[in-house]
């Protein structure tokens, strides 16, 4: 059988055919594509406004620059991502405040929020910024009765969780990333992720006044809106008005995103039964699963179980070419963060859990033979039947 990846990229002629259309037009970069994903994305995730960039960590930097991050500012997060969600604080000066996660979901732990905020003075911290860990969203209402009780601002990153919704307290689906809690969020569309763009990254808000900084700081803080301009001097003048970046996204990868964007939803329910397979397969057993099913929000980007002898069944697993994964390292253990004065111990969920994790496959082509062989294999390794 051939090698079984923990995620890979679903490419389709659809998506060749949309390239190759925009390699033919008269614009590889911004130009129309991006205009239209990023339409349609924020119809995706009922936003108001989107911003298309060149990844997630550009658009976590874009998000923490127009916030106003700054020297002294504290800002929490979880240590169960990427190392991007944390270190888009470091990036403009401010200081990271790492909050230990929920074990059953292993989502940033709200309660640990509270008591963080509740124990320190007012004005401490600056903002919070939630993970949707796996797929699994936060509960951001709740976030948000948090963050507008200590006056902080939200950045919803929502890269493992386009599609993805909780239940509010009146009964409504909420969209990741819709704006209706969080001040910004962002979405990734590495190859990985459920839009595949090669690489690019989204900032989704409802606020116009941020939306129009944001276009401002991903072209390196440039202006050519006559409206805002202090001078005029024809219609080549431009003014650069604060210091921003290159952060541009290209039509080339705007038009395969689009494209990706026509069948994601395809992709969310074949990644739900994908789940639901594996729920199947590991009930009643020892092999533990995070976050079992719920109200069907959840986006699926990971299924990760958690398991003792985590490195002999990575191992196991790999002998056969399955290739899982361990999502995450938890972030205040990487060397860096150790040397501002973190150390194990202090987060004991979060340390815990990464003993234990392991991502399986979880693809959208993720044929049931291959998932089959990966449960069978599995079990073989703890003596399981069946």
């Amino acid at each position: 059988m051939k090698a079984i990846p923990y995620g890979r990229q679903s490419i389709n002629q659809a998506d060749i055919d949309c390239v190759i259309d925009t390699l033919k037009s008269e614009f590889l970069t911004q130009g129309p594509k991006i205009n239209e994903f990023e339409h349609e994305f924020a119809n995706y995730v009922d936003s108001k406004y989107a911003v298309a960039v060149s990844n997630g960590t550009a658009a976590l930097h874009l998000c923490a620059l127009a916030l106003g991050v700054n020297e002294g500012q504290k800002v929490i997060t979880t240590p169960i991502t990427f190392a991007a969600s944390a270190n888009c604080v470091l990036y403009c000066g401010g200081e990271v405040e790492f909050a230990d996660i929920d074990p059953e979901t292993g989502l940033i732990d709200l309660d640990y929020v509270e008591k963080l905020l509740e124990n320190n003075p007012k004005g401490t911290y600056a903002g919070l910024i939630p993970v949707d860990f796996a797929g699994l969203p936060v509960n951001m209402e709740r976030a948000k009765e948090l963050a507008d009780k200590h006056n902080l601002w939200i950045i919803e990153d929502a890269c493992h969780a386009p599609g993805g919704y909780f239940t509010d307290s009146t009964g409504s689906e909420q969209f990741c990333g819709n704006g209706e809690f969080a001040d910004l969020a962002i979405f990734s569309f590495h190859p990985v992720k459920h839009i595949a763009a090669g690489e690019g990254g989204m900032i989704t808000t409802n606020n116009k006044e941020l939306y129009d900084k944001l276009i401002r700081l991903r072209t390196h803080g440039i202006t050519k809106d006559p409206s805002l301009l202090e001078e005029n001097h024809g219609g080549w003048y431009y003014e650069m008005q604060e210091l921003g970046y290159n952060y541009r996204i290209s039509d080339l990868n705007a038009s395969l995103a689009l494209s990706q964007l026509g069948r994601a939803e395809q992709g969310l329910q074949r990644r739900k039964e994908i789940a639901n397979r594996y729920y199947d397969a590991f009930r009643d057993t020892c092999i533990k699963v995070l976050n079992p099913p719920s109200d069907g929000g959840h986006a699926y980007h990971l299924f990760i179980i958690k398991i003792k002898e985590r490195k002999e069944v990575y191992d196991h697993l790999r002998n056969y070419k399955i290739f899982a994964q361990v999502h995450y390292i938890p972030v205040h253990l990487l060397p860096y963060y150790k040397k501002m004065g973190w150390k194990k111990g202090l987060l004991p969920c979060s340390e815990k859990y990464y003993e234990e994790c392991l991502s399986l496959p979880m693809y959208p082509t993720l044929s049931n033979d291959e998932q089959d062989f990966v449960i069978r294999t599995i079990k073989e390794h703890y003596g399981i039947r069946g």
